[in-house]
C-alpha cells in the first residue's frame, strides 16, 4: 500500500505504514498494551478506534462542535492563510462533531502515524482523490458515508454540516486503535519560563492561548476573540504544542488560484510547549510517517506532557513562505 507514500512521492517528503516501536499490538500478538492512554496520558479508552475529523476554522463556522472532546486537535494552514482544525478522537466521542470540512494534503502526511484510523472529512478536490484512495485511512467521508452526515443549525452551506461520530465508527469498523506517536506525560520538566499567553499567527489569522490557573488549561481565542464551544464552554487544552514546520506550496490549489500548503511533519525542527503555565522551548524529531513525533528539551530528555488534551499548532518555521 502506498498510503501516504504516494503523496509524499508527489510532494518530496518520506512515506511509509510500518507500526511504530511501542504500538499497542493486535490482540493476541502478545505485545503489551499501553496502561494509560498514548494521546492523553488518560486511563479510558485504551483498545477505542481512532478517528480524524476535518473540521473549518473560519468565523462563519464558530462556534464549533465536538472539539472540546478530542485527544488531540491540529491546527493546519490551509489556503489563503486561513487554518483548519483536524480532531482526533479515541478516548471519548461526543455527540456530534463540525462544521466537517474537506481534507488537504497534509493530512495524508500527519496520518499514517496512526496506523489506519477512520478519516472523516466533506470531500476533496478530483486531484487529491487518488492520494486518498492510496491513504492508510478508512475512507468515511461524506461521499462514503453519508447517512452519518447532516445538516443543521442556520449557517449557510458549507458551515453547516455535521456528523455523529458513533455513525462514522459504524462505517469504519476496523479502524485501529491508539498507538504510541511520540507523546510522553508526566511532572512538567524543570525550568520553564512563566508565560501568561501566546498567540499563533498565520498570514489571514491568529489563534491565542491564555493559561487558566482556575480551569488549569490554556483557553483559546481566535482572532482576538473567546474561542467557544457549541456545547459550551470555551475550547482550549492541558498541553499546546507550537511545532515550527517548513510550510512550502503543493501542486493543489482551490478554485481562486491560491496554493494548498504542504506542511512538512517529518525531520526536525524546534517547537514551543506551553504547560502548567509556563512556556519551554524544545525540539521535535520525526524520522518518517509511519512514526511518531519526540519531543524533547533542549539537553535531550524527553518533554512531558500534562494529561489531557493537546493541541498541535503548527506554523511555518519561518523559511518559505505561501504566497
Amino acid at each position: 500500500m502506498l498510503g501516504a507514500a504516494g503523496a509524499a512521492c508527489s510532494d518530496g517528503s518520506d512515506g511509509g505504514t510500518a507500526s511504530p516501536p511501542g504500538a499497542p499490538g493486535p490482540s493476541g500478538s502478545g505485545t503489551p498494551e499501553p496502561t494509560t492512554h498514548p494521546f492523553t496520558g488518560g486511563a479510558t479508552g485504551r483498545r477505542n478506534p481512532v478517528l480524524a475529523v476535518k473540521i473549518e476554522n473560519t468565523r462563519p463556522a464558530l462556534p464549533q462542535a465536538g472539539v472540546s472532546s478530542a485527544d488531540i486537535v491540529y491546527v493546519e494552514q490551509v489556503e489563503g492563510g486561513e487554518t483548519r482544525l483536524m480532531a482526533v478522537y479515541s478516548s471519548r466521542l461526543p455527540g456530534r462533531v463540525g462544521p466537517v470540512r474537506s481534507a488537504r494534503i497534509s493530512d495524508l502526511h500527519i496520518l499514517p502515524q496512526f496506523g489506519r484510523p477512520a478519516f472523516a472529512f466533506s470531500g476533496v478536490q478530483s486531484k487529491m482523490k487518488p492520494y486518498i484512495r492510496q491513504a492508510p485511512v478508512y475512507d468515511i467521508s461524506q461521499d462514503n458515508a453519508g447517512s452519518a452526515y447532516f445538516r443543521a443549525g442556520p449557517k449557510p452551506i458549507p458551515y453547516n454540516l455535521y456528523a455523529d461520530p458513533r455513525n462514522l465508527l459504524k462505517q469504519a469498523p476496523k479502524a485501529e486503535p491508539p498507538r504510541d506517536i511520540g507523546f510522553r506525560f508526566g511532572p512538567a520538566p524543570e525550568g520553564g519560563r512563566p508565560t501568561a499567553s501566546f498567540t499563533a499567527r498565520w498570514p489571514a489569522t491568529t489563534m491565542g492561548f491564555t493559561w487558566s490557573a482556575r480551569q488549569k488549561r490554556w483557553l483559546a481565542s481566535w482572532g482576538g476573540r473567546p474561542d467557544l464551544a457549541a456545547e459550551g464552554g470555551r475550547l482550549g487544552g492541558r498541553t499546546i504544542v507550537v511545532q515550527y514546520a517548513q510550510t512550502t506550496r503543493s501542486r493543489f490549489h482551490d478554485f481562486l488560484g491560491s496554493y494548498t500548503p504542504l506542511i512538512r511533519t517529518t525531520g526536525s525542527g524546534r517547537a514551543l510547549v506551553l504547560r502548567d503555565g509556563k512556556s519551554y522551548q524544545a525540539r521535535w524529531t520525526r524520522p518518517s510517517e509511519d512514526k511518531g513525533t519526540a519531543y524533547t528539551t533542549p539537553d535531550g530528555r524527553p518533554m512531558t506532557f500534562a494529561p489531557g488534551q493537546v493541541w498541535v499548532v503548527l506554523l511555518n518555521d519561518g523559511k518559505p513562505r505561501i504566497p
